[in-house]
This record gives C-alpha cells, structure tokens and sequence, in this order.
C-alpha cells in the first residue's frame, strides 16, 4: 500500500508532456471540424503554428495558401480531418488551435471579452446592448484563462451582407471582436495562460448576431448610443454612460472616461452630460485636472476612419 502511494505521489508531480497537450488539442480541433468549423494549430502564445514558407519579398503578391503549403496563418484553417491532422503534424510543438471566423457554415463572429488589465467587457456589452434596445441571445460560450468570456453568434453569408471586420475597443475597453480573417482560440487549448473550456450548459452551435447588433459591428463609422435631441430629456441610455464610468476599476478609469465622454459629444449631450460624467469620475478616484483633461479631449472633433470594406 505504502508502495502505492508513493507511486500516486510520483506520477501526481510529474510534469505534463507536451506530448499529451498536443494530442488533446488535436482532439478538440476534430470535434470542431466535425462540426463544421474551420481550425488550424495554435502554439501556447495564440499564434498560428507554422511558419510562412514564403520569403518576403518587396512588390510580391501576398499568398493566401494559393502555393499549396501551409503557413498562411488563418488562409490554412480546414474543417476536413485529413488535412486537420497534416497540420497538426506538420507543428507538434501546438498545444492550442483556432477557429475561422467569418466562414460558412456559420460566418462566425467572436466577441471577446475581456476583464484583465482593469477592463470590464461583459459590463460594457450589457450597457452598450441597453443602450440600443436588443438582447443577445443564449450562444456558445468559452471561459478564457483571464476570466473574460468568448461569445459566439453566427452571422449572415456575405456578399450582400458586409463582412464583419476585426476590431480591438471599438464598441467599448474591453471588447474585441473577431470577424472575417480572425480565429477565436478554441475550447479545449492550452495556452501559456492556461486553458480554453467551454462553460457548462453553453448551446453546441452559435445563436445568429441579433440585425441591430450586427449594424453596430459593421458601421463605417465608431457607433454611438441613440440619443434624442439635446432639448429632450436626459434618456435612460445616457445614465448608462454615467453609470458605465462610475463604476470603472483602477487601471481602465481614463478609458470609460473618455470612450462615454465621445459617445456624449457625438450624441449632441457632450456639454450637458460632462458635469455629471466628470462627477462620476471623481468618485472612481480621478482627480478633477484628469477628468477636465479627458473629457476636453473627447470633445475635440476626430476624423472618422473611412470605411474597409
């Protein structure tokens, strides 16, 4: 018995081996291919495994995986096996794999969000989706080693639909979103941060992006809550701003501050809502020089980033 419990002690301290990492991704990026998701191999800093096996070369035409090799980042994601485990080992360092976005079946839309750095994604969502009237649906969900959440919806087949880009902050601090040419890390990865699992009780397919939703996400333009006239009565959404920086941790004080201070000057409301969001500040810990500063800079006019697609 003593001899037995040694051996349990033992084979408890042994390190994992990269081994059994890899397989165990491996096995999760097959179930999401026999899904009909498209995956590729990820190493543990979520970067695509295979080198390019192209040379750059100043005015060459950039290769999408026409060449037939792998090494074309998101270009190499497959849903069919044969090809899924070439890849795999062709990178036997990948302990993580990444899903497609933006491709059929489901034109995959990600939305990441994140809690670490002092950010808080899920409260900016829930405040961004009362401010225009929608609600998300109940759809897959992955928790990320830093605590935030991965949500994903499916989107409309595009053409005619714009294609959803990439963003980092554009709704809110704390929100990214992966669209057409991203991946999401998938359930099952090992990262350097630890790992991607799917929290429990998620729907197996992605719920479709709600119309208003996806108009936000493909917007030319950075998307602001829908306010009435300034003469009109301060609407419940503009509270939300307020409330959205009265509650910022340390760390993401400034950018609620100065992400609700231009949703108010785009909006009309900037003059009339700034005593308040300074005030709302103040509470966070601000002092009244860094509110003035930011909220200045939120009023000054910025040229709007011209449309990608």
């Amino acid at each position: 018995m003593a001899s037995s419990s040694r051996h349990a002690r033992t084979s408890a301290a042994r390190p994992r081996r990269p081994g059994n990492d890899h397989a165990t991704a491996l096995t999760h990026a097959l179930v999401a291919a026999g899904r009909g998701y498209a995956v590729l191999p990820l190493t543990r800093t979520k970067l695509p495994a295979l080198r390019s096996p192209h040379r750059p070369m100043p005015g060459s035409a950039i290769c999408h995986g026409e060449c037939g090799r792998p090494g074309h980042g998101v270009h190499d994601a497959s849903s069919d096996p044969l090809t899924v485990r070439r890849l795999f080992a062709a990178a036997p360092w990948a302990t993580a794999y990444g899903i497609a976005c933006g491709l059929p079946p489901y034109h995959l839309i990600g939305i990441d969000l994140d809690t670490k750095n002092g950010a808080d994604g899920l409260t900016a969502l829930r405040l961004i989706t009362q401010e225009h009237g929608f609600a998300l649906p109940p759809t897959v969900t992955v928790r990320t080693p830093s605590g935030g959440r991965h949500l994903w919806l499916s989107g409309p087949a595009s053409p005619p639909a714009p294609p959803v880009p990439n963003s980092a902050g554009r709704l809110a601090p704390g929100i990214d979103i992966r669209g057409a040419g991203g991946y999401l890390v998938g359930p099952g990865s090992l990262t350097a941060r630890g790992h991607y699992r799917l929290v429990p009780g998620s729907p197996r397919t992605p719920a479709p992006a709600p119309i208003p939703f996806l108009s936000l996400l493909t917007a030319p333009h950075t998307p602001t809550p829908d306010f009435p006239h300034p003469s009109a009565p301060v609407p419940s959404s503009a509270q939300a701003l307020v409330r959205f920086v009265r509650t910022s941790p340390i760390g993401q004080r400034n950018a609620r501050l100065f992400w609700a201070a231009c949703r108010a000057y785009e909006s009309g409301l900037g003059q009339e809502l700034a005593p308040a969001l300074a005030e709302a500040a103040r509470r966070t810990g601000l002092t009244d020089r860094e509110a003035h500063t930011t909220i200045t800079s939120a009023a000054r006019p910025r040229p709007r980033p011209a449309h990608r697609y």
